[in-house]
């Protein structure tokens, strides 16, 4: 059989890294398997300014993420890039099951975290990464002096939107309410900013091109009104950008014993139990009010603090 770890984390953003490092500094044999690249969705975020102790002056996703790792190596925390593609999570030794083999562990914490949900429109597969986009911070300089539609009116939607400024020569929220769900904060500054201009009460249909975005339906959810945008004749393109929420990695888990939510979500307690005595979630795959850095890592440290405990019990 494989080594059996006492702890295999998968996923390695803030609640898989800040769960690594506090496993590691407890001495438990720890292994971090990860699919992409550290960080999951705070490594595309340009700006962070709510992170506790985070540098006043200004912090990045990937500069904070790049501590964290730093955190989990000094602590002898093991890693691996791999696709986990199945898991037998019940009994005393747990199982994650890749193409390259098995890990092994006692306790598994899943932080695999949410990604982008789809805009929603027609045709919107054939143009990702030819004008339609869910990462401002990957793709803005693409459209450097061009204009740019922004779907969504919560927090990260507005403030990706204000990102976007700084690049594009204007910048659309097509929302489908009559005003934004996002701070009263973000709102005060966003309102501010004369680059910045709202479509309300609407939603994208379809999007079209000769092989890149030039060309979209919107419609009026109020009155059923089509308007075709196209892009200036001079540009010859556009970019639609979508943050309209997140939706939870979470499929390989479905029909494994975990008890997944209607939106396939786990749901925990208070200090990350699932269902299955050793089996730990946290950060954004897990069911809770605020998904947020500071909260992933306070999952993760959570998690990890518990593993021990549920070990020291087996022992």
């Amino acid at each position: 059989m494989s080594k059996i770890y006492d702890v295999v984390i998968l996923g390695a953003g803030p609640a898989g890294l800040a769960a690594g490092l506090y496993a590691g500094r407890s001495r438990l044999s720890t292994l971090i398997v990860e699919k992409g690249k550290d960080g999951g969705q705070i490594a595309i975020t340009d700006e962070i300014e709510n992170y506790p102790g985070q540098t006043v002056e200004g912090e990045s996703g990937p500069s904070l993420i790049e501590r964290m790792t730093q955190q989990c190596e000094k602590f002898g925390v093991e890693r691996v890039s791999d696709v986990i593609n199945d898991v037998v999570l019940e009994g005393d030794v747990k199982k994650l099951i890749s193409a390259k083999g098995e890990y092994c562990a006692k306790t598994v914490i899943i932080a695999t975290g949410a990604f982008s949900r789809p805009i929603g429109c027609k045709n919107e597969k054939e143009f990702m990464g030819k004008g339609v986009s869910y990462c401002a911070t990957c793709d803005a300089n693409f459209f450097e002096d061009f204009e740019v539609y922004v779907v969504g009116g919560g927090d990260s939607a507005v403030e990706e939107a204000m990102y976007l400024t700084k690049f594009a020569r204007k910048v659309t929220v097509i929302h489908r309410r009559d005003e934004l769900r996002a701070a009263k904060s973000i709102q005060e500054k966003a309102f501010k900013n004369d680059k910045l201009f709202f479509m309300w009460d609407s939603v994208v249909e379809e999007v079209n091109g000769d092989g890149i975005l030039s060309s979209m339906t919107v419609k009026n959810v109020k009155t059923g009104e089509l308007t075709t945008i196209e892009a200036d004749e001079d540009d010859g393109m556009f970019g639609v950008f979508g943050f309209i929420g997140t939706l939870p990695n979470s499929k390989i888990f479905e029909g494994k014993g975990v008890e997944l939510d209607e939106r396939g979500y786990i749901p925990t307690d208070a200090d990350m139990h699932t269902n299955i005595p050793g089996v730990f979630a946290a950060g954004d795959i897990r069911v809770k009010s605020l998904r947020q850095v500071v909260t992933a890592a306070a999952d993760g440290a959570i998690a990890a603090t518990q593993c021990e405990k549920y070990i020291g019990e087996m022992e």
